[in-house]
């Protein structure tokens, strides 16, 4: 079968209630009411916000961090949100991390379960030498990237690595993807050194030689029970979980200069690159059919804005555009000037 004609899941992709308890608790500490933030981010609609399993869907958590700046007139109300935010577990990954063996141990567990805490999260752990980095990437499907959530992860996620660690965690370097801000004082501030921004991931680096060390915390009995617990909450998930993030990592990707390829997508998904391709084989499907799916998804709301070809082709990740061309009738038996006549016909 075609992955092109194949339509995504229909269960969204859905996040842990964690943040927002921590984030409720840090906007009623900088002095703003919580209920009324959240109604005029979500205008009316955050008690529609849960799902039936107490979960959130992923693809709303936008209109939070893109309304949070006007409504509290903070330009850096992510890092001031993350100052304020009391560091603690609040669910399964959260106790894993503090009861595991050592910080390495933790991380290893949260990078395993990372999809209770988002369907949307691309995290890892590389160590190179001396010094570890731990990628936090989140990405939503159509939606810019959210420099004030990545600002208040970063420094929520270095809190809570100093938490767990007793304080043996120390920031060497942290970077953004966002472009630098005008001010970036706060950041030096509240993370201890100036970001590299315009990153190609968001990321903290810290020296590597904490990830062994004994935690104090360390509770083997409590781990391996938490881990039976984590696995029953992953396996509860609805929905291809695995087709839906792989979607979303490609998405986040179109029209960046990174490579589109399989290897690149395990990385990613923090999965090994036969893994991959074997899981996706027993759902009949190839990595190529996938992306051309994502691509097809996407290139009617290109079409209708006023770019060139050559940029459309370049926002759906072709570096020339014979292939696009080719791709683009395999998809609507015509050529892309013609949808694009008959789209704007439309409107």
């Amino acid at each position: 079968m075609n992955e092109s004609v194949v339509p995504p899941s229909s269960a969204p992709l859905t996040h842990s209630v964690t943040l927002r308890r921590f984030l409720f608790e840090a906007l009623a500490a900088l002095g703003f009411d919580p209920g009324q933030i959240y109604r005029q981010a979500f205008q009316g609609a955050e008690r529609n916000l849960l799902l039936s399993d107490g979960r959130e869907p992923h693809e709303l958590a936008p209109r939070f961090w893109q309304a949070i700046a006007p409504l509290t007139g903070d330009a850096q109300i992510g890092l001031h949100l993350a100052e304020a935010m009391q560091p603690r577990a609040l669910d399964v990954a959260g106790y894993l991390l503090l009861s595991a063996a050592t910080l390495r141990q933790g991380l290893q567990a949260l990078l395993e379960y990372q999809a209770l805490l988002s369907g949307g999260l691309l995290a890892r752990l590389e160590v190179n030498g001396a010094q570890a980095r731990l990628i936090f990437d989140l990405s939503y499907q159509g939606m810019p990237y959210l420099a004030q959530q990545s600002d208040c992860l970063a420094l929520l996620l270095l809190k809570l690595l100093q938490w767990v660690s007793d304080g043996r965690v120390q920031v060497q370097a942290v970077q953004l993807r966002h472009p630098a801000p005008a001010q970036w004082g706060e950041y030096e501030r509240l993370l201890g050194c100036r970001p590299h921004f315009a990153a190609a991931h968001d990321a903290l680096c810290f020296q590597a030689d904490v990830l062994d060390k004994p935690s104090r915390n360390a509770c083997p009995s409590v781990f391996a029970a938490l881990q039976r617990e984590a696995q029953v909450q992953l396996a509860s998930l609805v929905g291809d979980l695995l087709l839906q993030r792989l979607r979303n990592q490609l998405q986040g990707q179109l029209g960046t200069s990174q490579a589109m390829t399989l290897a690149h997508s395990a990385e990613a998904l923090a999965m090994p690159v036969g893994a991959l391709k074997q899981a996706l084989s027993e759902r009949g499907l190839g990595f190529r059919q996938v992306l051309d799916g994502v691509r097809r998804a996407q290139v009617s709301a290109l079409l209708t804005q006023a770019m060139p070809f050559k940029e459309v082709a370049r926002q759906l990740g072709y570096a020339e555009l014979s292939p696009f061309y080719r791709a683009f009738r395999r998809w609507y038996g015509q050529t892309p000037q013609v949808v694009r006549q008959r789209l704007k016909a439309e409107v």
